[in-house]
C-alpha cells in the first residue's frame, strides 16, 4: 500500500530560510532530498549545501496492523 511507506526530510534552517519538514511517498532508493523536497527552496547554487543538512529516513508501517490494533484497544 503505498500510503504505507513514505520518505520524511527534516531541514534545519538555512541562511535566511526557515527549518521544514517534507513527506513524500517515494521508493527507498529515492528517499534523498534531491526527491523529496519539493519545490526547492534555495536557487540551484545552494542545492547541494541545502541537501547536505537535511537528514531524511524511509519509514514503513502496517495500518492493517495500527487497525487491528485500535478495533482490540476499543473492544
Amino acid at each position: 500500500n503505498s500510503e504505507d511507506v513514505r520518505c520524511k526530510c527534516i531541514c534545519p534552517p538555512y541562511k535566511d530560510h526557515s527549518g521544514h519538514i517534507y513527506n513524500k511517498n517515494v521508493s527507498q532508493k529515492d528517499c534523498d532530498c534531491l526527491h523529496v523536497v519539493e519545490p526547492m527552496p534555495v536557487p540551484g547554487p545552494d542545492v547541494e549545501a541545502y541537501c547536505l543538512r537535511c537528514e531524511c529516513k524511509y519509514e514503513e508501517r502496517s495500518s492493517v496492523t495500527i487497525k487491528v490494533s485500535s478495533v482490540l484497544l476499543l473492544a
